[in-house]
């Protein structure tokens, strides 16, 4: 890596487009619950990449550089990665997670899931327990509106119950919706048949359990109505994409490419989409998908399961043809105490970082950009994409 060009990235305050931290709680406080909808430490055992392993050197590493610094804050810890903002994926935020450092992103697949998920639950033991959380959670939102049983009609839904938990969390500070989706079905949300939805939802809110193929009509219905809600709040919408999670997680089913229908969609135009991990390893099938206009991708957790090298080419595929889509992310998530997320903001943030200055090393080496060039394309990814994409206004670069 050119060193000076190394130094200039280290130097740059980073957004960091994903992560999950945990609340600063007190002793004797309640654990934290509200990190993610669909907490990983839900599902069967599973086989991680190597570099996601507690027992990782880079890991090891990470966590003893944060217990050296004794880290006593969530703004500490954003400090030590060199991160100004994180935006949280949480069910909701609190102590510790406040802005302008931390800024929400809510879960939104409850609202996608109003009917009994019996049969989609069966699918592998994985979703076992998913679709029992979307469901706590749909129940929760319900009780935050004072909304006691599912209304009888489509329509009648998504005016007491979706769109009002969205102009909520909209309120209460997000900046973004997220869709855990892959974990649950493919993301092939097709072109819906209006009609079929309500007659579905009509059908079954009541009670009985709706075949497949006539809830997944419902889900790409309401996944549209999300997506336009969230469009007209000026809300991003985050999408999970990428291979890793669950022994039964099904690979086929998060190729960027099935988001094509959905981001074609000519009344989804006002809505921006980010494709969070940027369906890694698929990166070639994300690329074309900027072309969109609306669609942007994030780098978080590929810098925990590449090697900067791996990541670099990906960066450089990206830079050469879309560089105002391409975002900095880390993916932070505590898996316990042997990876606490501080550790995992600093391990995917260095070798983001590093990433990111191999790939316009090469760049400059082989005469496709100059150091000012290269200098600017780092801050983009690094910041200058995010504070455009979610409106953050004038900050300090460096």
């Amino acid at each position: 890596m050119d060193p000076a060009l190394e130094h200039y990235i280290a130097g740059i305050k980073a957004i960091d487009n994903h992560a999950h931290p945990m609340l600063q709680l007190g002793a004797g406080a309640p654990p934290d619950t509200d990190y993610d909808a669909l907490p990983l430490d839900a599902l069967p055992p599973m086989t991680l990449p190597a570099r996601l392993r507690a027992d990782h050197p880079d890991w090891i590493a990470a966590q003893r550089l944060v217990k050296e610094r004794a880290i006593k804050s969530p703004t500490e810890a954003l400090d030590f990665a060199g991160i100004d903002v994180m935006l949280s994926n949480r069910i909701a935020m609190g102590p510790g997670l406040t802005p302008p450092r931390f800024l929400w992103v809510s879960f939104v697949d409850a609202l996608m899931l109003p009917l009994d998920g019996r049969l989609e639950s069966a699918r592998t033991p994985d979703t076992r327990t998913l679709y029992a959380l979307e469901t706590k959670l749909l129940h929760r939102y319900m009780r935050d509106l004072g909304v006691a049983k599912l209304p009888a009609t489509l329509d009648d839904y998504v005016k007491t119950v979706v769109t009002p938990t969205l102009d909520r969390q909209k309120k209460a500070g997000a900046v973004a919706v997220k869709f855990e989706a892959a974990y649950l079905r493919a993301l092939d949300f097709d072109d819906p048949n209006p009609e079929l939805a309500r007659s579905v939802y009509a059908r079954f809110s009541p009670g009985g359990t709706p075949a497949r193929a006539d809830y997944k009509a419902l889900q790409d219905y309401l996944f549209r109505v999300i997506a336009r809600e969230a469009g007209r709040l000026g809300m991003s919408v985050h999408i999970h994409d990428t291979e890793v999670a669950g022994s039964y997680y099904v690979a086929n089913g998060s190729d960027p490419f099935l988001l094509e229908s959905a981001f074609n969609d000519s009344t989804l135009r006002a809505t921006k989409f980010v494709i969070i991990h940027g369906g890694w390893p698929l990166v070639t099938h994300t690329l074309p998908l900027f072309a969109k206009g609306n669609v942007y991708a994030d780098i978080s957790m590929a810098g925990m399961i590449a090697e900067p090298r791996q990541l670099a080419d990906a960066l450089r595929l990206w830079l050469n043809e879309y560089p105002d889509r391409v975002l900095f992310g880390t993916d932070a998530f505590d898996g316990g105490p042997d990876q606490k997320w501080e550790a995992g903001a600093l391990l995917a943030a260095n070798s983001a970082r590093r990433a990111l200055g191999l790939a316009l090393t090469g760049m400059m080496r082989d005469g496709v950009i100059n150091r000012e060039r290269a200098e600017q394309l780092a801050r983009m990814v690094m910041r200058e994409n995010a504070v455009a994409l979610y409106g953050l206004g004038a900050r300090k670069t460096t």
